[in-house]
């Protein structure tokens, strides 16, 4: 079957933003990924950015693909997509002038939507993993995104860490990237729903949640009632894959099925040990 529009698919993400109803995506890595998907009724996928770290270099989550690489697996996708995928475009890979380079080539690649973190990335020497950048920096990033786009239809989300300021610093925050022209908040690290009404509250536009599972955030009607349209609770099909994998191909090499879980087999063979110790020896990076 043939891949539907990019721009038709960016119209039907507008529609999911602008509905009432609260939309919990697939994990979707690469093309037969993103075909499942579409098979089984998702309204809506993502491509994350530690899975495409995982698939493309078997590396951890830190900041270690390029563009170029990322944009080569949405690119991939994009020849078959039949249903909108939103890219985790980390940082925007560098200044608001990558920033703008990295939403003409996703644009390009056929997505829908993609999120843009105002995280420090990549880890700078000696500071903390989870600093943020300024807000007149972040501000900066989301009206160089807007700029760049040429389908009016894709949407811009600014994403922000609500789990590492005080509450006050989120809203203020949000409300600038809203003011900025962001066409969705995306918000990790909410608590729970008092977290989350409080911020809701001051904002105006949908919201997307990364919830990692989070079961005190498992209420739909009362997450949609809140403004929230998209949900993303993790990539359990790209671990499972993974999982898959070492016991099939375990099983052909005669040996009996390993108990060991897909984070377990992630950790082992992505090795993050080496790479903490890297950062400590090269960086001084904070924990």
């Amino acid at each position: 079957m043939q891949a539907t529009s990019h721009h038709d698919l960016r119209a039907q993400f507008r529609a999911l933003l602008a509905s009432n109803c609260c939309y919990h995506t697939a994990s979707v890595f690469d093309p037969m990924a993103a075909r499942i998907a579409a098979d089984l009724g998702f309204e809506v996928g993502i491509l994350g950015g530690s899975v495409a770290s995982l698939q493309v270099l078997a590396a951890p989550d830190f900041a270690l693909i390029t563009l170029s690489e990322f944009v080569e697996q949405a690119t991939r996708i994009g020849r078959v997509i039949r249903l909108p995928v939103i890219a985790d475009a980390d940082h925007g890979y560098g200044n608001a002038l990558n920033v703008m380079r990295t939403v003409v080539e996703l644009e390009r690649a056929g997505i829908a939507a993609l999120t843009l973190e105002d995280t420090l990335l990549p880890a700078q020497f000696g500071r903390k993993s989870t600093d943020l950048i300024s807000i007149d920096e972040g501000v900066g990033k989301i009206r160089a995104a807007l700029e760049a786009r040429v389908d009016p239809d894709l949407a811009i989300i600014a994403r922000t860490h609500a789990g590492v300021l005080d509450i006050s610093e989120v809203i203020r925050r949000t409300q600038a990237y809203q003011a900025a022209g962001a066409d969705a908040i995306c918000l990790v690290g909410v608590e729970d729903f008092t977290h989350l009404e409080q911020i809701a509250a001051a904002l105006s536009i949908p919201l997307m949640l990364v919830t990692y599972g989070n079961p005190k955030l498992r209420d739909n009607a009362r997450l949609a009632e809140l403004g929230v349209r998209i949900v993303v609770n993790g990539h359990a099909a790209y671990f499972a894959a993974i999982k898959a994998t070492y016991d099939c191909l375990r099983e052909q090499r005669g040996a009996e099925l390993s108990d060991l879980s897909a984070t377990e087999l992630t950790h082992k063979y992505t090795q993050p040990e080496d790479y903490i110790v890297w950062a400590r020896e090269f960086m001084e990076v904070k924990e």
